[in-house]
């Protein structure tokens, strides 16, 4: 494995790669944010950008979305994918937004998570993105720079990954690492085998590991 600080290292030099970048969902609201990263769940922030200007011109706030017809949703958000489940999860997040929460989203990972079709991923991208809270979401994309660049073992789990991330990275560097590990992901497979590997960065990860392990 790599240690803590040629994690950090390996981090910033993704940061160089792929420049500035932030959220790729698009809402106007804290509500509307939420209900976009509901939405992303193994899917592509591009298909949930191509339903939700529809979606939130017909429900914009919790209120219109609590009373719309589920099977009306599920039309708008049906290739999104998964789009019963979300069509359900969506009304019921926004009724006890509406009626239990005063048409506010909670600040806190629990108050997230307890909303229907809300875990601790959807949870850490708002706080993080919304509220500006220190928080690390790991996604696929994450998940596999992590085990590939050997910042953790190959079974780690999510929670894993999100807290050696969090462990090594100052607080307020959690929101960029986030998004740039993401595009970093989209840009590079992880999938290649060593010998056909073109990616300078992790070429460089392989033989820091390896040195790593010698030294034990």
């Amino acid at each position: 494995m790599l240690k803590d600080e040629q994690i950090v290292w390996a981090i910033h030099q993704m940061e160089e790669d792929i420049g500035p970048v932030g959220p790729s969902l698009d809402s106007r609201t804290p509500f509307q944010y939420l209900v976009s990263v509901i939405l992303s769940a193994q899917a592509t922030d591009v298909s949930v950008n191509k339903v939700t200007p529809i979606l939130f011109k017909l429900y914009p706030d919790p209120k219109d979305l609590m009373n719309a017809d589920v099977e009306s949703v599920e039309r708008v958000i049906k290739s999104v994918g998964l789009f019963h489940n979300k069509a359900r999860n969506i009304i019921k997040t926004a009724k006890i937004v509406h009626e239990e929460l005063n048409d506010v989203v909670p600040t806190d990972r629990k108050g997230i998570m307890a909303l229907p079709g809300a875990g601790r991923k959807t949870a850490n991208v708002v706080l993080s993105d919304v509220f500006n809270e220190p928080t690390f979401a790991v996604d696929t994309h994450v998940s596999a720079i992590s085990k590939r660049l050997h910042f953790v073992d190959q079974k780690a789990s999510p929670l894993q990954v999100e807290n050696k991330i969090v462990g090594v990275m100052k607080p307020e560097e959690l929101h960029q690492a986030h998004h740039t590990m993401i595009e970093y992901g989209r840009k590079y497979s992880m999938k290649l085998a060593p010998e056909k590997e073109v990616c300078q960065l992790i070429i460089d990860c392989d033989k820091l590991n390896e040195e790593n392990e010698a030294e034990i």
